[in-house]
C-alpha cells in the first residue's frame, strides 16, 4: 500500500486519467489479480516437503521451484511496467492474469520436477505483468479523492493474502493435494479476467522501445549467479564449473551495465543510483528479503520434517510472523511520516537480527510458545523496511522514473528472496555434510564415509533422515536423531549469517533520507 500511495505522490507531472469503469469492480479484479501473486510467494513454502517427496526432488530442485518465480518476478518488473505503458495496462493485465491461471493448472498437472520448475518461471512472468500494471488501472478508475481509500483497500487485500498463505497452503495440502495450492489459482484467475474484460480501461502511456539485450544480459547474470550458488556444495566451490558460472555472472554484469549506459531507453537507468538514499533502499530491500526468504524456506522443512508437523499446523506455526507484518506495517508508515524513515529503518533490521538469532535456541523438542517470540520481533522488524525502503527509493527518483523506481523496489525484493533460499541453502548443505559424521558417532552409530556423507548431506538438509529400507526400528531411531541434529547445525548456521545480514541493513539506515513528496521532486545525492 505504502509503495503504490508514494509511486501516486511521486508521479505529479503525469498526465491525470478520467475515472472510468467501475471502480469497485476494478478495485476487485486488480485485488484478486494480485492477491493470486502474493498468495503463490506463501504457500509454495509450505507445499515444499509435499512436492519433494511426491515428485523424488532434491534440496536444489525445490529451491529451484522458488528461486525460478522469484527470479522472473524480479528481472521481468520493470519490463512489464513499460509493455503496460506501451500497449495499454489493461491488455499486459489479462495477459499476466490468462497466463497465470494457464502455468499454475500446467504446474499441478506436473508429472516431474523439470516441468514443474520451467512452469514456475513462466507463472512468475505472468505474475510480473501483473503488479507494474495495477497502480495504472485503479489510478484511471478512482478519482482522486477517492484513490487513496482504493489503495488502502488494495493493500490491505495483499497484505491479508500473504499472511493467510501459510494456512491456505497447510489446509489445501493436508486436505487434498500439494497440487491444488496451485489449482486454486483457475477458478480466481477466471474471476478475475472476467470482471477485468468488462470494467477495466486501456490506459496507455508514452510509447518507448524495448532494452532487449538488456533484459537478456540482466537474465543470464542472476541465472548465472544463483545457479552457481545452488550447484556448488554438490560440485565443490573449487570445481571449474562453480567458479566459470561466477565469472560468467560478473562478466554479464559488468556488460549490463556497459550497455544500459549506452541504451536509448535501458531498462533500468542507472542514473537512478547516483542518489544515495535510493541506492541504500535498493540493497536493504534485497538483505532484508535475503533472510526472510531464505528462513520461511528451511523453517518449513524444520517444522515438517524434524518436528512432524502437519502442514496446516506449520501455517499456524508461522502465522504469528504474518500478522505482526499486517499490524507492524501501518504502525511503520505512522513512524516514518512522523520520525523520517531513518530511525525506523535502522530500529527494524534490529529487530529482525535479533529475532534470527533467538531461532538460533531452537533444537529437537520445542512448541508453538518456543517460535512464537521470534516470529513476532520478525515481523515487526520487517516491516519498517517494506515500508520505508519503498518510500526512499520512489520518493527520492524524479518525477519521470517514479514507475522504474516502484518497479526496482519490487525487483530487489525477488531477487533478495532468491538470493536467501539459495545462498543460505549452500551454506546450510556445506554444514549439514561437516557435522553429519559427528552426530553419528555421537549416537553411538559407525562415522559414515565422506562419500557416503555426500550422498546425503543434501537428503538430511530438507531435514530428511536417510534411513535405508528394513534397517531395525532402534538404529533408524538414532539415524534419524543424527540427521536431524545435523539439520539444525545447518538451520542455525542460516540463522547466524541471515542475523548478520540483517546487522548489516541497520547500519545502511543511517544513510537514508526521507524523499520529496511534492511535484518536481528531484534525485537527492
Amino acid at each position: 500500500m505504502t509503495q503504490a500511495a508514494t509511486a501516486v505522490q511521486a508521479s505529479g507531472k503525469a498526465k491525470e486519467a478520467k475515472p472510468g469503469g467501475s471502480p469497485a469492480l476494478t478495485l476487485l479484479a486488480v485485488a484478486l489479480g494480485v492477491i493470486m501473486v502474493t498468495l503463490d510467494g506463501t504457500v509454495v513454502a509450505v507445499a515444499n516437503p509435499s512436492i519433494g517427496a511426491d515428485l523424488n526432488a532434491s534440496l536444489a530442485d525445490l529451491q529451484w521451484v522458488t528461486n525460478g518465480y522469484l527470479l522472473a518476478l524480479a528481472v521481468f518488473l520493470i519490463t512489464a511496467g513499460k509493455l503496460g505503458d506501451r500497449f495499454g495496462h489493461k491488455t499486459i493485465f489479462l495477459t499476466g492474469i490468462a497466463g497465470f491461471a494457464v502455468t499454475s493448472l500446467a504446474i499441478g498437472l506436473s508429472s516431474g520436477i523439470t516441468m514443474l520448475i520451467a512452469m514456475r518461471v513462466l507463472q512468475g512472468v505472468f505474475g510480473a505483468m501483473l503488479q507494474p500494471t495495477a497502480l495504472g488501472l485503479l489510478r484511471s478508475a478512482f478519482p482522486a479523492e477517492k484513490l487513496n481509500m482504493a489503495l488502502g483497500i488494495w493493500g490491505a487485500a495483499i497484505a491479508s493474502s500473504t499472511a493467510a498463505g501459510p494456512i491456505v497452503g497447510g489446509l489445501l495440502v493436508e486436505h487434498y493435494s500439494w497440487q491444488s495450492v496451485f489449482y486454486i489459482n483457475v477458478p480466481v484467475g477466471i474471476i478475475a479476467f472476467a470482471i477485468g474484460l468488462k470494467v477495466l480501461r486501456n490506459q496507455r502511456g508514452e510509447k518507448s522501445g524495448f532494452d532487449v539485450p538488456g533484459i537478456l544480459l540482466l537474465s543470464g547474470a542472476m541465472f548465472a549467479v544463483v545457479y552457481g550458488i545452488i550447484k556448488a556444495p554438490s560440485w565443490g566451490w573449487g570445481d571449474t564449473r562453480t567458479i566459470g558460472l561466477f565469472a560468467a555472472a560478473v562478466a554479464l554484469f559488468a556488460a549490463f551495465v556497459w550497455w544500459e549506459n549506452r541504451a536509448a531507453e535501458p531498462l533500468l537507468p542507472l542514473g537512478l543510483f547516483r542518489s544515495v538514499s535510493i541506492s541504500v533502499g535498493t540493497i536493504m530491500m534485497l538483505l532484508v528479503a535475503f533472510g526472510m526468504f531464505g528462513a520461511l524456506f528451511f523453517l518449513t522443512f524444520y517444522m515438517q520434517s524434524v518436528h512432524g508437523l502437519s502442514p496446516v499446523d506449520s501455517g499456524l506455526r508461522l502465522l504469528p510472523m504474518m500478522l505482526a507484518m499486517m499490524v507492524g506495517s501501518p504502525i511503520a508508515g505512522i513512524m516514518i511520516t512522523k520520525l523520517g524513515p531513518r530511525i525506523p529503518l535502522i530500529a527494524g533490521p534490529l529487530l529482525a537480527a535479533g529475532a534470527f538469532l533467538g531461532l538460533t535456541t531452537l533444537g529437537l523438542t520445542g512448541g508453538f510458545t518456543d517460535t512464537l517470540p521470534w516470529f513476532v520481533m520478525l515481523g515487526l522488524g520487517l516491516s519498517p523496511v517494506f515500508v520505508g525502503a519503498t518510500d526512499i527509493i520512489v520518493g527520492n527518483a524524479p518525477v519521470s522514473m517514479a514507475g522504474v523506481a516502484s518497479g526496482l523496489q519490487n525487483s530487489a525484493m525477488q531477487v533478495g528472496g532468491a538470493l536467501g533460499t539459495a545462498v543460505l541453502g549452500a551454506l546450510m548443505t556445506a554444514r549439514v555434510g561437516s557435522s553429519l559424521s559427528g552426530h553419528f558417532t555421537e549416537v553411538g552409530l559407525p562415522a559414515p564415509g565422506d562419500a557416503a556423507v555426500d550422498q546425503m548431506k543434501e537428503i538430511v538438509a530438507a531435514g530428511i533422515a536417510p534411513v535405508p529400507p528394513g534397517t531395525e526400528p532402534a538404529v533408524a531411531e538414532l539415524i534419524s536423531k543424527a540427521s536431524h541434529l545435523a539439520f539444525i547445525d545447518g538451520m542455525h548456521l542460516a540463522f547466524y549469517v541471515a542475523a548478520v545480514v540483517s546487522l548489516v541493513a541497520a547500519g545502511l539506515g543511517l544513510f537514508v533520507k526521507a524523499g520529496r513528496k511534492v511535484e518536481g521532486a528531484v534525485v537527492h545525492v
